[in-house]
């Protein structure tokens, strides 16, 4: 992989198996697009809300040339049956995926536009 990510941990400790994972996960978003410039991952535990524990979050920021900049942000909403964690990293990276979709999309214009709203010849 060529794509520098950098990765942030806050509220945390640092792990090897959540580096992995988030490195697997920047791999499959380089399938969409060859031209990605930076992509910063934020994970953190806040711990402001005691009630339901400390729910992780991840954000990640993705610059795509020549001026896109795509953020994807997921939270963990309750404490299904799936690690907590590993849940929110994967719902930011789909997240994210379908933004860098979108943008590739339209600029090699592959976004299909209604008759009336094209340019005239």
């Amino acid at each position: 992989m060529q794509l520098p990510v950098k990765i942030s941990y806050r509220g945390l400790e640092k792990s090897d198996q959540i580096d992995n994972l988030v490195l697997d996960y920047s791999a499959r978003l380089e399938r969409f697009c060859d031209h990605i410039n930076r992509c910063d991952v934020a994970i953190e535990q806040t711990n402001h809300t005691h009630n339901k524990g400390n729910p992780y979050r991840c954000r990640i920021d993705l610059t795509v040339a020549p001026r896109h900049e795509l953020v994807a942000d997921a939270r963990q909403m309750d404490n299904g049956i799936h690690e907590p964690l590993k849940k929110v990293i994967h719902d930011a990276f789909k997240t994210m995926e379908r933004e860098l979709r979108r943008v590739v999309e339209k600029q090699r214009r592959e976004v299909k536009t209604h008759a009336d709203m094209r340019s005239p010849k």
